[in-house]
């Protein structure tokens, strides 16, 4: 399910009604409300992916190996409200896991919100500047690979000081 699929995600802790939504406002939130609209669309699913899968993470920490079993069985089967129901009845407390895991992933991305707009927003830009652009995988590399050493003066004596 991509994050554009479901509007509204209600993350509200017992006795609260705040619900999130993976959406331009929370980008704007963030930092990233200026994202053209193909890498905001990226954004968010790597929002809702990172999302779930800490979630996930969380959950599983407190599940007896049977409560594992079962609820990877509606993971496994895609049966995506089987799994809601099930973790309402055996986690009463997931939503507020997903509100906590979302707030520190909201903060870690507001403080990379200027790296990641610099290195979307830049064709070509030096990767180095932006820490969280990876390479591009079609350069060459500046550094000779391993096996072929760096052309080196032709003798050490020279260069001695």
């Amino acid at each position: 399910m991509q994050p554009t699929d479901s509007p509204a995600t209600d993350s509200s802790a017992p006795g609260s009604s705040t619900k999130f939504q993976l959406d331009d406002n929370l980008l704007q939130q963030i930092g990233l409300g200026s994202l053209p609209p193909v890498e905001k669309n990226k954004m968010l699913a790597h929002i809702y992916e990172t999302l779930e899968l800490r979630v996930g993470m969380k959950l599983a920490e407190q599940m007896s190996d049977e409560q594992l079993d079962e609820f990877e069985g509606f993971i496994d089967r895609n049966d995506e409200a089987g799994a809601l129901k099930w973790l309402e009845s055996n986690f009463p407390n997931y939503k507020q896991v997903v509100a906590d895991e979302l707030e520190k992933l909201k903060s870690e991305i507001k403080s990379q919100a200027p790296a990641i707009l610099e290195a979307t927003m830049t064709p070509g830009a030096d990767p180095g500047a932006a820490p969280t652009a990876p390479p591009p995988a079609n350069e060459p590399s500046p550094t000779p690979p391993a096996d072929q050493p760096a052309a080196a003066p032709p003798s050490s004596d020279q260069n001695a000081a």
